[in-house]
This record gives structure tokens, C-alpha cells and sequence, in this order.
């Protein structure tokens, strides 16, 4: 999931938008892998029911649930930079109709290393610790089923010069560059549905979360501290229209946040903004299945919003059958989102940069800055077949992303972050090949091709490549499930070869020659591999190597002899800093 994210993602958790505002910056690491037990990932701009945000697609996570995970898991992880971690999950039946779930996690990694020699550490320092409770309602004779979860994280993370002390344990003025974040997060979600048990097509559901999240980091000289409240709330109805071919949902949803937000720039360019986003919406979907041929779903949206005024969300998307297993995917839609700039943009305050508002738009409640807006085209072919007798498939994706207006962050300049809204063109076309292939009962083959270009037109500079954006990724994964004995052991194995292409790097050809990069990356070629022994149905032992070839990205830190100077600039990093990186690990259940 990390390597998937974007502010132009929506990103939900059991379809409810989750991680937004200032959970943009670190909110993925607050969901824990054991915890998820599946992932469903939609290109384009999504269905109306989950929001207006989704500009290029939705990436949902499916909690584990208590009534069908296992009554306990134990899972173990150590590598050899030192970092340990700890998961489990319990569950108990409470009574017929009533389940829980109590999920844990901690990690903590106490020492850092500067495998590429130049005083900083190559990853943080810090710790975790996550919780969650999980209530499950279940009444099937009367239509019922529950959620009620309780989300408690603290996270803190160290980073800097190797010398630099936390300042809490060493409040002295230091002469080391480094900083601290901590975070608090508190969640509530509460999801409810009824199913008519005598009309199984009629439903109604209604889904209630609460955020709140209060993170204070530092930066050399450098503050951003963020306190957020968020409310969301989704009533959804089902029905059909004359028969089952044809289904409807509507409802209406309300989002609620309040933001308490500090920048201190460099010790000398303050701000200080508190705003409230609240916006009220309604939609109707509209749902054509007819299971030999073709479905279709047309959807739209209507939303107030206080800041953004009215304003419409159409969506379509179509599947048509073209030959038995081949299949055509048309999709088109429009999304609309405010941006979270500092926590969009959180690396600049790993350098010297200035930030500067190009728009005169002091942004004490962010007034001057619009809305991101953007259509959304695409179209998919899937086609299923044998090759040598084995079951294989290939999918081919076109996708269109066009901006009609967004908040440009112009990494341009050396020294100088500018933000400003879009004037002239903004957008992204995406060609990606899959392929698959059962090679065997045992062996899974994976082969993927992605090629983007993005483009957008800044202010003083012209149209250029997005920065830090791979022209091409090649993707190869070989996934081995061998034999089971008659003891209940075997073994698995995963290899994963990455391509990442070049990347065009922000210009530096104004900073003096020893602060200068080229103005591209290197292509990064990156192989990831893990063996896991199945020693019964509840034990296994796993032994894994990242960045098997030992890659290190030269010159990640711009002005490293002088952190406190002009030059200093952390914003460069593509690739790995560390190195090759070993670990182990042990899983354990009790069904």
C-alpha cells in the first residue's frame, strides 16, 4: 500500500474515506499488514457512494473481522537495522449474536546507521503503538450486522544528524540538524446495516467515524504542528427497479473538519491558520447487471461545501462482454478535492526552502487557493486464456487524468518552495500491460508494464515532467506455494524484481557547482525475495532479503557538510539510502 499512495487516491478504510488531512504525511503506517484482510483496488474516479475526492482511483482495506479471524495470531519481526515488531491479534464470542476483536501493534527501533557516510541517519529512530477494538453485531434472522471499532495510535519518530539528540532529552541548543514528530491519533468508527431478510435487495446502512489527530513535529528550524478533528457520516439505501438487472443506491453524506495548523518557516515566516471544511452531499447510483453480457454503473453527486460552493460529480463506468472471456472497461468521471498543503508536501521541511504563496494568498484559511479538480477517462481489456495448457490473462489499461484546476507545489527554484493555483495544463496519461500465468499448481507468475507521462505548466518554468515520477516500471513476481506433506508442512516463496525508470529531478543549476545534480535520476533495479517454512496449520517461520542487489542512492542530501545553510536539501531522495536490508520473522495461530 505505501507504494501506492497519493493525495489523488482516495484512500478508505471499510469505505470509509480514512486517510485525509493530516494523516497524508505518515497515515499509512497506522495500518498494520496483519490487520488487513483484503485490499480492493478501483482505477478512475470511483463509485459517487464514497465521496467526491477520488481523482484517480480508490484503494480500500478490509479490516480482519472477529467473527471469522482466527482466536489468535501471533506474528513476530526483527531486521538487521534493528527495528522489532510485534502482532496479535484476539478474538472471543461473546455471545450468539455478539463478537470482539482486540488487534495490537507495537514496533520500535532504537538505533540508526549511516551506511552511506554522510552524517545523517538513513532511517528514523521512534516506536509505535497501535490498538484496536472491533465489536461485531450479527443477527441474520432479523437482517442486522454491526461494526463498532475503537482506534488508539501513538507514533514518535527521531530523525536527523547521527549526533542529534531528541530535545526533550536535550533541551540545550544543539549545533546537529534533526527533529522529532509525534503523533496521537483517536478513531471511532461505527458502520450499521439492515438487510430486509423476505426483500434481500432492499437494504439500508448507515457508517458514523470520528478522527481526531494532534501531531507536533520539528525540523532543524523549522515547525509544523497540526491538530485535526474530523467528522464523516454516510446514509446509503438499496433497491432494485422492476427486477434485479436494474439497482439503485442513494443517500446523502456529511463531512465535517475543523484544522488547527502552525508553520514556523525557517525560524523567521510564520503561519498560523485555523479553518473548517464541512460540506453536505447527496447522490443516486444507478446499476444495469446482466451477467452474460454486460454491467454498467452511472452515478452523480451533488455537494455544498463552504469552501468550494456547489458543485457536481459525475461517474460512469461500463464492463462489456465481448467475447466469453474477454472483456472491454469504459470508465469517466469527474472528482474534486481540497488540498492539505504542508501535509501533502511534508518533505520540505527536510531543507532550506523558502515557502512562498506566489498567489499573495497568506493563507490564513487557505481562502485564495481552489479546489483540485479533475476528469478522469479510462479504458481496460481484459482477456482470460490458455497458454501451453495453463490458465493465463493479460490486462491492458489506458488512463487519462485532466486537471482543470489544483494546487501547483513548484519545487522549481533552489532554496524556494511556491505554491500557486494551475494556470494553463495539468495532467497524466498511464499505459499499463499485466500479464499472468499459472506456470504450475505450485508456481504464480507475475509481469507488469507501466509507462507515465505527467505533465504540468508552472508559472515561470513552462510545461515539465512532474517531478520524483518514474517514466516506466516493470514489475516481475515469481510466487512458489510448494506441496503439502502429510504433517501439514511445506514451503513458500516470493521474488519480486522492481524496474523503476528515470525520474526528472527539481532544477539546482542555480545553486554554486558543488550543490548541483544532474537533472534526472538513476533507473533503480531492485529485487525483493522471501522464503517462508510452513511447519503446521499454526506455525510458520520466514526469512526475507529487501534490496537484494544493495542499491544505494548517491547524493541524497544536498548541502549535508552545512545543514543549517542555504543549500541544505533532503527532497531529492528516490531510491534506497540504506543498503540491503535482512529480516525474520515467525507467525502463530490458534484457529
Amino acid at each position: 500500500m505505501l507504494g501506492l499512495s497519493s493525495p489523488n487516491i482516495l484512500m478508505s478504510i471499510e469505505n470509509i474515506p480514512s486517510i485525509r488531512g493530516a494523516l497524508q504525511s505518515y497515515g499509512l503506517t497506522y495500518i498494520p499488514g496483519t490487520w488487513i484482510e483484503s485490499l480492493q483496488v478501483a482505477k478512475g474516479s470511483g463509485s459517487v457512494v464514497n465521496g467526491y475526492e477520488s481523482i484517480s482511483g480508490q484503494i480500500n482495506a478490509e479490516l480482519r473481522k472477529p467473527l471469522t479471524d482466527d482466536k489468535f495470531f501471533l506474528n513476530l519481526f526483527a531486521n538487521q537495522m534493528e527495528r522489532l515488531e510485534l502482532n496479535t491479534h484476539y478474538t472471543a464470542n461473546l455471545n450468539q449474536k455478539l463478537d470482539y476483536g482486540l488487534y495490537f501493534h507495537a514496533n520500535k527501533k532504537d538505533t540508526s546507521a549511516d551506511n552511506n557516510n554522510d552524517g545523517f541517519r538513513d532511517d528514523p529512530t521512534g516506536q509505535q503503538l497501535n490498538i484496536l477494538n472491533r465489536f461485531q453485531y450479527t443477527n441474520l434472522e432479523k437482517g442486522l450486522v454491526g461494526f463498532f471499532d475503537f482506534n488508539y495510535v501513538f507514533d514518535e519518530r527521531v530523525y536527523g544528524e547521527n549526533e542529534y539528540i531528541d530535545g526533550i532529552i536535550f533541551p540545550e541548543n544543539q549545533n546537529y540538524w534533526g527533529g522529532k514528530t509525534d503523533s496521537e491519533m483517536v478513531k471511532t468508527n461505527f458502520k450499521f446495516g439492515y438487510v430486509d431478510p423476505e426483500i434481500t435487495y432492499r437494504s439500508l446502512g448507515i457508517q458514523f467515524a470520528y478522527t481526531g489527530i494532534d501531531m507536533g513535529s520539528s525540523f532543524g528550524n523549522s515547525i509544523h504542528d497540526t491538530n485535526q478533528s474530523s467528522i464523516f457520516t454516510n446514509l446509503v439505501y438499496n433497491s432494485i427497479i422492476g427486477n434485479t438487472n436494474n439497482k439503485i443506491k442513494t443517500g446523502i453524506s456529511i463531512s465535517y473538519d475543523e484544522y488547527d495548523e502552525y508553520v514556523n518557516n525557517l525560524g523567521f515566516n510564520d503561519f498560523d491558520i485555523s479553518r473548517i471544511e464541512k460540506s453536505v452531499g447527496a447522490y443516486f447510483e444507478y446499476n444495469y447487471d446482466n451477467s452474460d453480457k454486460i454491467n454498467l454503473s452511472a452515478g452523480i453527486r451533488f455537494d455544498n461545501h463552504n469552501k468550494i460552493g456547489n458543485f457536481i460529480s459525475p461517474r460512469f463506468h461500463m464492463n462489456y462482454m465481448v467475447l466469453p472471456k474477454s472483456t472491454i472497461k469504459f470508465s469517466f468521471g469527474k472528482a474534486t478535492r481540497l488540498a492539505n498543503i504542508f501535509s501533502e508536501n511534508q518533505k520540505l521541511f527536510y531543507s532550506s526552502r523558502e515557502i512562498i504563496f506566489t498567489d499573495n494568498s497568506l493563507p490564513s484559511d487557505f481562502s485564495s487557493m481552489k479546489a483540485d479538480q479533475a476528469w478522469n477517462y479510462g479504458v481496460s481489456i481484459i482477456n482470460s486464456f490458455k497458454l501451453f495448457g495453463k490458465e493465463s490473462q493479460l490486462i491492458l489499461d489506458y488512463y487519462i487524468t485532466d486537471f482543470e484546476n489544483k494546487v501547483v507545489a513548484d519545487w522549481e527554484t533552489p532554496g524556494q518552495i511556491n505554491f500557486y493555483n494551475l494556470s494553463g495544463k495539468s495532467f497524466s496519461n498511464s499505459f499499463q500491460a499485466q500479464f499472468s500465468y499459472t506456470l504450475s499448481n505450485s508456481i504464480d507468475l507475475l509481469f507488469a508494464y507501466k509507462n507515465t507521462v505527467a505533465e504540468t505548466d508552472y508559472s515561470s518554468h513552462g510545461r515539465l515532467k512532474n517531478p520524483l515520477t518514474p517514466s516506466d516500471r516493470i514489475f516481475f513476481n515469481v510466487a512458489y506455494n510448494g506441496p503439502t506433506n502429510e504433517k501439514g508442512r511445506n514451503w513458500k516463496y516470493d521474488f519480486t524484481f522492481n524496474h523503476v525508470g528515470q525520474q526528472r529531478l527539481p532544477s539546482t543549476q542555480n545553486n554554486p557547482s558543488e550543490y548541483r545534480l544532474s537533472g534526472t535520476s538513476e533507473r533503480l533495479n531492485l529485487i525483493n525475495t522471501q522464503i517462508t517454512r510452513v511447519f503446521s496449520d499454526s506455525f510458520q517461520l520466514y526469512l526475507g532479503v529487501e534490496n537484494l542487489t544493495n542499491y544505494r542512492q548517491k547524493n541524497t542530501i544536498l548541502g549535508s557538510d552545512d545543514p543549517f545553510g542555504d543549500y541544505f536539501d533532503a527532497t531529492y531522495i528516490y531510491g534506497p539510502i540504506f543498503g540491503r536490508m535482512t529480516y525474520v520473522g515467525l507467525r502463530y495461530y490458534i484457529n
